[in-house]
């Protein structure tokens, strides 16, 4: 959204506000080598910018309507997308919130979006998963994995992952990603959700850690 001109003094304030910021912010792109279909590709993490907003929002179309699966209630709206509001806050709150392209081989594999705050726990410094998404065609192949895992050394701190119970596929594979990254140390908590609780894993990223 555009806003209105501002001072000279706001707008040096503005900036060094952005700097500041900026040295919060993990680096535009984290890289490691593949397995499986990645072993000749490499798979990066790249930080998204406003001019990516059109491919994230392309590309949560095609998430929601995997998660209509799984819940219900999700339904279409009368323009015949699902639409995904929060999403210009990811470049309005750039401080608490960071979205991230998936590549593989330098093409567009997916998404993460992630927050600096979890509904799941009360600190409001610990870091959330809040959507994931690998296209099919790169499922099943050390992407996704490695994408999580750029994620978390990206970012080291406090973490937690929330999955639907019902959501068998994603539950399965977050548990593994999950207890490989922290070698065990992870704990599972449930919290009430409709119309399944959810599974959270909480686990602290520390720099040092590698993708496998």
């Amino acid at each position: 959204m555009a806003r209105g001109a501002r001072s000279t003094t706001e707008g040096a304030s503005h900036r060094d506000n952005d700097a500041r910021a900026a040295e919060k912010r993990p680096s535009a792109r984290w890289r490691t080598g593949g397995l499986d279909m990645a072993d000749a590709q490499t798979v990066s993490l790249d930080a998204a910018t406003p001019a990516d907003a059109v491919i994230l929002s392309n590309l949560l179309e095609l998430y929601i309507h995997d998660l209509s699966d799984v819940f219900p209630a999700i339904e279409l709206g009368q323009d015949g997308r699902f639409g995904y509001p929060k999403l210009p806050l990811y470049w309005s709150e750039r401080e608490r919130r960071f979205a991230f392209l998936i590549r593989c081989g330098g093409r567009v594999a997916g998404f993460v979006l992630a927050t600096r705050g979890s509904p799941a726990v009360e600190d409001p410094d610990t870091l959330d998963v809040a959507e994931f998404f690998v296209l099919r065609r790169y499922r099943r192949s050390g992407v996704g994995r490695q994408a999580a895992c750029l994620l978390w050394n990206g970012l080291p701190g406090k973490w937690t992952v929330r999955v639907a119970e019902g959501n068998r596929g994603a539950l399965a594979f977050w548990r593994g990603v999950v207890a490989e990254f922290t070698s065990g140390a992870v704990t599972e908590l449930v919290r009430p959700g409709q119309p399944n609780a959810w599974r959270v894993f909480c686990f602290e990223s520390v720099p040092e850690r590698v993708a496998p």
